[in-house]
């Protein structure tokens, strides 16, 4: 019997990885999130009358909107599995794909771990979300996990379990473990900054 606890204890900590620096169950998401048939709907959607006014109000400028890039750098990412530490395709973990959907997307610099990107910019309600806002969740107390909101009730990450894909905020799972949001920089700045960019 000491002898079966002790190869317990022993096969436990194989089986988890993690988001950055800290360690996560490899099982995170499997139950909980789903697959996507609304994505489509979700590429072609821009305004609807359904659509909460702060969300939908792109600051007034020609090229493309935040919400499209940040549609452009999933349909780049998407599939690529998730390994601790990874930071290219293949094999990227949460806080390094933030960094490079804020860099290739926008020209915007962000820390490398979680704990340091939930420091930036300001901390905003769940209910004023917009495209380009960041997502944290706490799943346990080891780790943290961090997403780019996109829109419509859906964020981008990269998942321990699917790689990086597209998740919904009301999902059982994140809604039960969000923790918080922030803005690294004001909505019109980062439009401004992405219409300069494509110029």
């Amino acid at each position: 019997m000491r002898h079966a606890l002790l190869c317990c204890f022993l096969i436990l900590p194989l089986g988890v990885a993690g988001c950055a620096s800290h360690s996560t169950p490899s099982n995170d998401v499997a139950y909980y999130d789903v697959d996507l048939p609304e994505l489509p709907k979700l590429k072609r959607y821009r305004q609807s009358a359904s659509q909460p006014a702060a969300e939908s109000q792109d600051f007034a400028m020609s090229g493309p909107s935040i919400r499209d890039v940040l549609l452009e750098e999933h349909d780049r990412w998407a599939g690529t599995p998730y390994r601790l530490g990874g930071t290219n395709t293949r094999g990227i973990d949460c806080s390094a794909l933030m960094q490079h959907v804020f860099s290739d997307g926008f020209g915007i610099d962000l820390p490398r771990t979680t704990t340091d990107q939930v420091k930036r910019g300001k901390r905003i309600d769940k209910s004023q979300l917009k495209p380009g806002d960041l997502v944290f969740f706490r799943p346990s107390r080891r780790y943290n996990h961090v997403g780019v909101y996109v829109g419509n009730g859906y964020f981008l990450h990269a998942s321990t379990s699917r790689g990086v894909k597209l998740s919904r905020l009301d999902n059982v799972y994140w809604s039960q473990h969000y923790w918080q949001s922030r803005r690294p920089m004001p909505y019109e700045a980062m439009q401004m900054k992405l219409a300069m960019r494509s110029q």
